[in-house]
């Protein structure tokens, strides 16, 4: 079955000459959600990118989000070795834009949540700007809140990117942030003043990070994401957030979950870190709890319709 990538536009002179900007988009639904046909279309597309291309800006057709998670009707539906497959699938696809040879920044213009975020955080910078709204957006990994955990690596990936415990903390109660309060935590690598200025902005910031590359600051690129908390001087800041969560936090099962995958990343890496994270996703979507919550929750969503 062919697949088709997203539209990719390149720029071929001035000072961005050679950067890409790749737009996920789903027409038929009212903002993008992370689903298998999106992941086969972000898969086809970082094949088919240009080899000499001096960085990559990764945004949203949707003006409402970059992408407000994951599909979990598709998530529920799914057999166990089928869930499994698909989240290691997506990890693997995800990573590949980690390991792209040049700099690579999300664009983010609205909503980002659960897998959007994870999928954000595995380029090398994330660059915002306010809703066209006017209204603060959420931002984060709700999943706990569904009595559910993250399944592509975001417990690895947000206390790489502010404070780790606040990051820790609100992993392990399903509570996400808005934008006012997440550029106020500097999760933000750069932050436009307007919409209309967020292109820009990300173009920005990759021309400032290939100048440190060709500083000799260039990130690894060696099988995980540049910034996660497997890095040089993290450990200790995220090993601390964690002790403190841990005895601050009435238990869930969601939040041991959650601890569990930070420890495992910590001692063990980014791909035992990881795989614990679908382990648990997988287990706990079929607890009574979870399965109460995500019922509650399409009823509440059909109840907006």
């Amino acid at each position: 079955m062919s697949v088709e990538p997203f539209a990719v536009e390149r720029e071929m002179a001035g000072e961005h000459a050679g950067v890409v900007t790749v737009r996920l988009e789903q027409p038929a639904r009212p903002v993008v959600v992370l689903d298998l046909d999106l992941v086969r279309r972000l898969e086809a597309t970082l094949k088919a990118l240009p080899a000499e291309m001096s960085g990559l800006v990764l945004a949203s057709a949707s003006e409402r989000a970059f992408v407000a998670g994951a599909d979990l009707k598709s998530i529920m539906e799914l057999d166990d070795a089928g869930l499994h497959r698909y989240l290691k699938y997506t990890a693997d696809v995800f990573l590949m834009l980690s390991q792209l040879p040049c700099p690579t920044v999300a664009a983010i213009n609205g909503a980002v949540l659960g897998g959007g975020l994870e999928l954000a955080m595995h380029c090398d910078g994330l660059v915002a700007a306010p809703s066209a709204s006017g209204k603060p957006y959420p931002v984060g990994l709700p999943e706990a809140g569904l009595a559910i955990c993250p399944g592509w690596g975001g417990t690895n990936l947000w206390p790489a990117r502010m404070n780790p415990e606040e990051a820790i903390r609100r992993t392990a109660m399903g509570q996400p942030m808005n934008f006012d309060e997440a550029k106020a935590a500097g999760l933000f690598d750069a932050v436009a003043e307007t919409p209309e200025g967020l292109m820009a902005a990300a173009k920005g910031w990759l021309k400032a990070e290939r100048e440190r590359w060709r500083a000799g600051k260039r990130p690894a690129r060696d099988g995980a994401p540049s910034r996660w908390i497997g890095r040089p001087g993290r450990g200790a800041a995220v090993m601390s957030g964690l002790e403190r969560v841990r005895l601050e936090l009435t238990y869930t099962d969601a939040a041991e979950a959650v601890f569990q995958a930070v420890d495992k990343g910590l001692v063990e890496g980014w791909e035992a870190g990881t795989a614990c994270e679908r382990d648990q996703l997988v287990r706990l979507r079929s607890t009574a709890q979870a399965r109460a919550a995500i019922a509650a929750f399409f009823a509440r969503a059909a109840g907006k319709k």
